[in-house]
């Protein structure tokens, strides 16, 4: 299988949170799930341990594309945590040591996104669709941190259709770089951030990209770069 079949599939919540590389005391969240976090939830669904999905999701063999479909919103909720501080914790009113620590974290409020889906192993690729039709999974898929439990929806597969570079509507998020030219339209939020896309084991980060979306959901105008026509009409940006 080289590519020609895609899976297209919808993953929403209350809440996610995908936290940035960059922040510790106060965790802020992408705007959308870095390609890492997806092929994570997939690899749950499949029932990838947290070690192995990762070789079997490299970006030669997994082509992900992810569509915003409802606004971003972002929220901060304090959350009680355990206080390790002093490497351990003490449950004892008595101490000095108090037994919580009390953290702001950033959340995605009623996320919701559609991913796009191809891979060269046609038996993972077959597995993945028998699973998202029968509204199954192996491991529980959650969005961001394991208290987030997201639900998901089987779309439809659809073929790959042609490679455009004129000027198109793109529906997916977009990656950026010195050739892509963007028509910023009137009426549209952008944004851009710098998001995780490869991970090996160990957890080590290989390969970031800065991605332009447009906050509400809207396909962005762009051109002077390939991106790849389906069938169904839509145009991605493979990430």
């Amino acid at each position: 299988m080289n590519f020609k079949r895609y899976l297209i599939f919808d993953v929403w919540g209350d809440y996610a949170h995908f936290k940035k590389y960059y922040t510790t005391s106060s965790p802020l969240t992408f705007s959308l799930p870095p390609r890492t976090a997806v092929i994570g939830l997939i690899g749950a669904i499949l029932g990838y341990s947290k070690e192995d999905y990762l070789e079997e999701m490299i970006k030669d063999q997994a082509k992900i594309a992810i569509r915003i479909l409802n606004p971003v919103k972002k929220v901060r909720l304090s959350i009680n945590l355990i206080n390790t501080k002093d490497g351990y914790w003490i449950p004892v009113k008595r101490s000095s040591h108090e037994p919580r620590t009390q953290m702001i974290f950033e959340f995605l409020k009623d996320p919701k996104f559609r991913i796009y889906f191809s891979h060269t192993d046609s038996e993972i690729y077959n597995r993945l669709k028998e699973l998202l039709e029968s509204h199954k999974c192996v491991y529980t898929p959650y969005l961001g941190i394991s208290e987030l439990i997201a639900n998901y929806q089987f779309v439809k597969e659809t073929e790959f259709d042609e490679i455009v570079s004129n000027c198109n509507y793109v529906h997916s998020v977009i990656s950026i770089d010195k050739d892509v030219k963007v028509e910023f339209e009137s009426g549209k939020r952008y944004f851009k951030e710098k998001i995780p896309i490869e991970m090996l084991k160990g957890r080590i980060v290989t390969e970031y990209k800065e991605v332009l979306f447009e906050a509400t959901g809207q396909s962005i105008k762009a051109y002077n770069r390939n991106f790849l026509k389906l069938k169904n009409g839509e145009i991605i940006d493979i990430l």
